[in-house]
């Protein structure tokens, strides 16, 4: 990360790079670490929702303000602690050019700053940070409140690549910056290949798909066209291990050396579970309502995968279905309670 900028909360990645991890230092394999994925804090969502407007709704956000302090006490007791804590978008729930954007981001900036300053937080762009049709202007605000919205950096000979997603859904009030991410997404996947790294991640907002690629076009995924070309650019990667992460119902899509497909697709109990608005058990949320998650996830020399099981706590928020992931020290429990997430 870049120095802290006059009056600012975060370093910010600049230059299409996160320089908290010295690429010299990063490039090589040093043996197993584990990070945190989160996604959708989207400070003012559970009022929004809770009313059913999801455009005008969002004038409250007491709640999420408590449980996103509650999950950063339990983040800062980790240990080992984390390399990263990476945030996959709908970091507010205000779109661009509504009100409340402005408080809503500088409640969350407050919270945040409590993470352990040891612990880099990665900022991913969803669609309520930069709209559903983005354009330079509100890309712009994101680079300047948050940091670049797409960029690469190593850590332990693993390179991880941060993508604005929101180009893949609509980009035609943006063209040409979307042209410029496509060129650097090539020229990365091409260095992973000639670099050799151990494994290469991607981390983006909206997902590919939820179950399979052949799926029906929905909202929370693209549309056939553009999941197959990107399922295509992550495969021919140079033979390269990857992992794609997403968002929302924080999936990961397989490992695109042997073709992407959803880790864990939606049973049928899962999927009734999911229309009542209640959690996916550990790593998914379910639909409208969903909370933000906490997904740990361990590097190891030639496999990532989430931390054993009886390393998590998992509590059902009863109001709104929520759950929050962590991984506790063995034989502890830190009280907290769980967090909220939700796309709409």
């Amino acid at each position: 990360m870049s120095a802290p900028e006059a009056g600012g909360v975060f370093h910010r990645a600049r230059g299409r790079t996160l320089d908290a991890f010295p690429e010299e230092k990063e490039r090589e394999w040093k043996g197993p670490f584990y990070f945190i994925q989160g996604a959708d804090p989207q400070f003012g969502l559970m009022k929004a929702w809770s009313i059913g407007d999801c455009d005008k709704g969002g004038d409250e956000w007491g709640q999420e303000i408590r449980l996103t302090e509650q999950a950063v006490l339990a983040i800062n007791k980790l240990s080992p602690k984390p390399k990263f804590f990476v945030l996959c978008g709908d970091l507010i729930h205000a779109m661009p050019g509504t009100p409340w954007r402005k408080e809503q981001t500088d409640d969350l900036q407050r919270v945040l700053r409590d993470v352990d300053g040891d612990i880099p937080l990665v900022f991913v762009s969803g669609n309520h940070d930069i709209g559903n049709v983005p354009t330079p202007e509100s890309i712009e605000e994101f680079r300047q409140t948050w940091g670049d919205d797409y960029f690469s950096f190593w850590v332990g000979g693993v390179l991880f690549l941060v993508l604005n997603s929101q180009f893949f859904y609509d980009a035609s009030r943006c063209p040409a910056l979307k042209q410029a991410q496509d060129q650097w997404l090539d020229e990365q996947l091409s260095l992973a290949g000639e670099q050799k790294c151990q494994h290469a991640i991607v981390f983006q907002h909206i997902p590919l798909f939820l179950q399979h690629i052949e799926e029906d076009d929905d909202y929370f995924n693209f549309s056939k066209s553009i999941r197959q070309e990107l399922a295509d650019k992550f495969t021919k990667a140079g033979g390269v291990p990857g992992t794609l992460f997403v968002g929302p119902s924080l999936t990961s899509l397989g490992t695109w050396t042997q073709g992407l497909e959803a880790q864990q697709p939606w049973t049928a109990e899962q999927k009734e579970r999911r229309s009542l608005g209640l959690p996916k058990p550990l790593s998914g949320c379910s639909n409208p309502g969903r909370p933000t998650c906490i997904l740990f996830m361990r590097c190891q020399s030639c496999v990532l995968r989430p931390l054993p099981q009886e390393c998590w706590w998992h509590l059902p928020e009863p109001r709104h279905g929520g759950v929050l992931c962590h991984r506790m020290p063995a034989g502890q429990r830190h009280p907290w309670a769980p967090s909220r997430r939700g796309h709409c």
